[in-house]
């Protein structure tokens, strides 16, 4: 993770103070921070932030969770282009019909539960679904989750869908 901070342009330092901020959230648990970062790594498409963050994550959490995490950013990419289109989509009839996608994953996880939703919500928020984000918000409030909790993985995913975006160098990649 050192060479993916160094690799951050100093007209984005902010992004690089707040990414070592981030992922020492007190409003999370560990494997919810590092699954965060692991489902919103891959959600940056960033082949650079994925190998560093991914690198870091496995230190931080166990294979069943790191799956859970990666298998959250899979199907948050497919969920999140299709219910966006309903959402954003004027001509009414597109809410009413199915998805007709497989979904398995919502249910196999093999994770907690509040972690998993957790993880969706966070990749809606970078892909920008308001259905998503409404719908998992919904299920975590009523699993008792705090606002704090949910923001704290909002900021995660907000400094890693911006680092995602910037030019970094190669370097980054030799790193594991």
């Amino acid at each position: 993770m050192e060479q993916l901070l160094s690799s951050i342009p100093e007209y984005a330092k902010d992004l690089k103070l707040n990414l070592q901020t981030v992922v020492k959230q007190a409003d999370l648990t560990e494997q919810q921070t590092w699954g965060t970062v692991v489902a919103c790594a891959l959600a940056s498409r960033n082949p650079l932030v994925i190998d560093a963050l991914m690198a870091e994550a496995s230190a931080h959490l166990q294979p069943s969770a790191m799956e859970a995490a990666k298998g959250a950013a899979a199907i948050m990419g497919m969920n999140n282009v299709f219910y966006r289109f309903q959402h954003l989509s004027e001509h009414e009839k597109y809410s009413t019909l199915p998805a007709r996608l497989r979904m398995n994953i919502m249910r196999t996880h093999g994770s907690d539960p509040v972690d998993f939703e957790l993880w969706c919500l966070a990749v809606s928020a970078m892909n920008g679904c308001g259905k998503c984000i409404t719908a998992h918000d919904r299920v975590l409030r009523e699993k008792g989750m705090a606002e704090e909790s949910v923001i704290a993985a909002v900021r995660i995913a907000s400094v890693i869908s911006a680092i995602g975006a910037l030019p970094l160098t190669a370097a980054v990649a030799t790193t594991a």
